[in-house]
């Protein structure tokens, strides 16, 4: 008959055959120094770190935008001063919780009452994102070990899904993607209850999202109780339907959900062929299918053996069906909230091999886990360069130019208060002290994909800026946005030759106007 003492040998087996015997002094040592408990919360803090150190400097160096950046200060503003999500930037007295239904939203006004800036919504994004590593790591811990956790950390914080997101201004996406990490290890430790209950606000993050909490309930259904599981499948649903069809048309001034018509038919005639010819365009044109990959990549692709992959099929089949080509690729947000899924879905898969007290991994299931987590560190290496994280390795980011310097002088001279037209890339300097718009005006009667309108709204600010170098191009297109430089040029004239403006100052390509009815600048902030 086995003893206790029989079944702790062999659990202690289990876990240095995941191990190699010559490293097990150096590990033995180090845990001795750093509490087990402590290491997710160290590579948490690691994390932060690095990825507000990216943040900031990109807002520093004027990299960041009003699209979407501003757009979020000015909401959460609103929620900090008790008043509805009004966002300027979006159009005249538009609600934003009519462009997408993001209430949780609300939760940051407290912290932005208390330090209104726009550093205080990057730096509560690098902490959400960082803070998703806690419930993976120790999943790993407990269950592979702790070079594995090390391993799945390194994975989970370089990987590009966030990096992408924690350098591209501020999302509410950032608040679903400690939920869902929270919720995936719950799941993966077969505590129902606790995974829903963490899955349940998702909901409240993003209109789509209830679809992914859909997924979440199906698994249960199909790997623990079936009463529980189908009850969170239909609530989950109910609550993406409700949002969609119901409560964000009753406060978009249009009427109808801003973005549906991204899945509209497209190219096929009727709403059938649509549904018949889905699988193919979801894999049409090639990047949707480099994209599909390069979701897993991360894992070495071994998340794909998990069934804990199947939550990434609504985010994914709304991407690769949409009809805008930036939800295709891998620049901006859209997978970050992939990322969870894909490490907690290696974690699923090396749990499987590394077998357990009563039947331990074979020597061979042991060096196969070995070199599947060596693999997904050599691909996260490879991956590194080619996308945000590796900014901080480039002169450009630590070296501020005379045309920021100039930016900022010339921005320093619109008292606070002001009603200002600015460009795209210095909306959010401003946000945090001033009523902004976009300049040139977009979008036109809130039509968010329009570009191409034959006549834009004469401006109304009292002080237009207007920034005619075309920025730093990563995560958009190279050139100006949302209109082309020379349509830019034109507005700016007009606004000074028509519209009653007049020049302030002009620096390194930067224009400065002010209505001329409009309230000069303090003699302090003049140059």
């Amino acid at each position: 008959m086995r003893t206790f003492s029989d079944n702790a040998t062999m659990r202690r087996g289990t876990l240095c055959s995941l191990v190699p015997a010559s490293s097990a002094g150096p590990v033995s040592r180090a845990a001795a120094r750093f509490p087990a408990a402590l290491l997710p919360w160290g590579w948490a803090a690691v994390f932060f770190a690095l990825y507000a150190t990216v943040a900031v400097r990109r807002h520093t160096l004027l990299r960041t935008t009003g699209y979407d950046l501003g757009i979020f200060e000015q909401a959460v503003r609103a929620y900090a001063q008790l008043r509805s999500p009004i966002v300027p930037l979006r159009g005249e007295g538009f609600n934003l919780l009519g462009d997408h239904f993001h209430p949780g939203l609300a939760v940051l006004a407290p912290l932005y009452r208390l330090w209104p800036s726009p550093l205080c919504l990057l730096l509560a994004q690098s902490a959400l994102l960082a803070l998703a590593v806690v419930p993976l790591a120790r999943w790993a811990m407990r269950t592979l070990g702790r070079p594995a956790a090390h391993a799945v950390a390194l994975g989970y914080g370089l990987s590009w899904g966030i990096a992408s997101a924690a350098a591209f201004d501020f999302h509410e996406v950032a608040l679903a993607v400690p939920l869902l990490s929270f919720a995936l290890a719950a799941l993966g430790r077969r505590r129902w209850g606790p995974a829903v209950a963490w899955a349940a606000p998702l909901v409240l993050v993003k209109e789509d999202l209830g679809l992914t909490v859909a997924a979440l309930g199906c698994y249960i259904a199909w790997k623990g109780p079936r009463p529980l599981g189908a009850l969170t499948a239909v609530a989950g649903l109910a609550a993406s339907a409700v949002e969609i069809k119901l409560l964000l048309p009753a406060v978009n001034p249009a009427g109808g959900y801003a973005h549906g018509a991204n899945l509209a038919e497209g190219a096929h005639s009727s709403l059938l062929s649509t549904i018949a010819f889905a699988p193919l365009d979801a894999l049409r044109p090639d990047i949707k299918a480099m994209t599909l990959v390069l979701v897993f990549a991360p894992s070495a692709l071994l998340a794909l053996r998990s069934p804990l992959a199947l939550l990434a099929l609504p985010t994914l089949a709304w991407r690769m069906l949409s009809q805008i080509d930036f939800h295709w690729g891998t620049a901006f947000h859209y997978s970050a909230v992939l990322m969870p899924i894909v490490f907690a879905g290696l974690i699923d898969t090396l749990r499987q091999w590394r077998g357990s007290p009563a039947a331990p991994a074979t020597p061979i299931a042991a060096r196969h886990v070995r070199a599947s987590l060596a693999t997904v560190l050599a691909v996260t290496v490879v991956m590194l360069p080619s996308f945000p994280l590796a900014q901080l390795a480039q002169r450009a980011t630590w070296r501020t130019t005379p045309h920021v310097e100039a930016a900022r002088a010339l921005l320093a001279r619109i008292p606070d208060g002001a009603r200002v037209a600015a460009s795209n890339r210095l909306v959010p300097q401003l946000t945090s002290r001033c009523h902004v718009v976009l300049f040139p005006a977009f979008p036109v009667d809130a039509r968010l994909y329009e570009y191409d309108t034959t006549r834009l709204p004469r401006p109304t600010a009292e002080w237009i800026i207007h920034d005619s170098r075309a920025p730093e191009a990563w995560p958009y297109r190279t050139g100006h946005w949302p209109y082309p430089a020379e349509r830019q040029e034109a507005e700016l004239a007009a606004a000074e030759r028509t519209y009653g403006y007049e020049r302030v100052a002009r620096r390194d390509g930067i224009t400065l106007l002010r209505l001329r009815s409009a309230p000069a600048a303090t003699p302090a902030a003049r140059m």
